[in-house]
């Protein structure tokens, strides 16, 4: 799936799905939706913005705490 943003949303979980996204810089970034999500399952459950929209979203980067579910 491709996206402008690191995105993780309540519909994905359990899909299977690789994200890609372009950084500002122009790089580009793959990681696994489901690996980032079950490894910071209780840090997205309690986040006001999983709770309210059902997605967590950064817009420039991938956040440190997913950093290691980036695929090349």
């Amino acid at each position: 799936m491709k996206t402008k943003r690191f995105v993780i949303r309540k519909n994905l979980i359990g899909k299977g799905i690789v994200v890609e996204f372009q950084k500002k810089d122009g790089s580009v970034v793959k990681y696994d939706h489901d690996a980032v999500y079950k490894a910071n399952k209780a840090k997205f459950e309690g986040m006001n913005c999983f709770k309210k929209y059902k997605s967590y979203t950064a817009t420039n980067n991938v956040p440190t705490f997913a950093r290691e579910f980036v695929v090349e």
